[in-house]
């Protein structure tokens, strides 16, 4: 079974990278892109049950609710970049119903991480990437038919429909799942309720519109599935501890590097 993580949930507009030696990661998949670079070594990677073996200036980038894993193969060092499908809203918004064919491709040009610590060069940085990927593959649409992909149907759903009455009850009628198995399985392997995620998929899409629009605030929240502008508000400040408003004049961007 593979499990979720948060990336790309909790973090606003969410980039940060790290450097590991021999580094084994078991089935798990998140809302955020991951990007895995092979500085030395070799490194088993799985993506969508897809066996993949990278070497030296290799790359893959993996898109948000692909489940993947990896493990070394004798040693490695690899970099890992997680980011949030806002940083690259124009490529997301294409590309949000498709995988790639190859998720893999050879970065011709080592990355300067000490430049990366402005969200302009990162944002140059990851559509170089995207620039790179379309090059070199296809794309498909994804592919929802496995049993173990249950919840990534459900996150899927939500990516599609958060603006508009979405709700479990929604889902499984759609997905043709009885309600109580989803809202359990959602509870297990997410920690978050259905609505909790939602809640948090809603706003974290508040914060990108905030900083990358001319939106009202009204015209925000109903663009994020909020009809009640008080409940908005409400949500904004339990999940941001800040107010839109605020928000938007503080210029709340900051990455996260480890």
């Amino acid at each position: 079974m593979a499990f979720f993580e948060r990336h790309g949930i909790e973090e606003k507009e969410a980039f940060f990278f790290f450097t590991r030696d021999n580094p084994s990661f078991p089935l798990h998949f998140h809302r955020a892109y991951e990007v895995i670079i092979v500085n030395e070594g070799e490194l088993c990677l799985t993506i969508d049950h897809k066996e993949y073996r990278l070497h030296p200036a290799d790359t893959a980038l993996i898109f948000p609710n692909q489940m993947h894993e990896f493990t070394t193969i004798q040693e490695s060092n690899i970099t890992i970049v997680i980011f949030s499908p806002e940083l690259i809203g124009d490529f997301w918004a294409e590309y949000k119903e498709f995988v790639p064919e190859n998720n893999v491709f050879s970065l011709h040009t080592k990355p300067d991480w000490q430049k990366l610590s402005s969200i302009y060069n990162q944002k140059s940085f990851l559509y170089s990437l995207c620039g790179s990927l379309i090059e070199e593959t296809a794309f498909i649409t994804a592919d929802h038919s496995s049993k173990t992909k249950v919840l990534y149907r459900i996150l899927l759903f939500i990516d599609k429909n958060f603006m508009n009455d979405c709700s479990l009850k929604t889902v499984s009628t759609e997905l043709n799942y009885d309600y109580a198995y989803l809202s359990k399985l959602f509870l297990h392997m997410t920690k978050m309720t259905f609505s909790q995620y939602l809640s948090h998929y809603r706003i974290s899409h508040a914060c990108y519109l905030l900083k990358n629009s001319q939106q009202s605030i009204n015209e925000i929240a109903e663009n994020c599935g909020y009809t009640n502008l008080k409940t908005f508000h409400r949500n904004f400040y339990n999940i941001n501890r800040n107010s839109p408003t605020a928000y938007r004049k503080t210029g709340d961007r900051t990455a996260a590097v480890l």
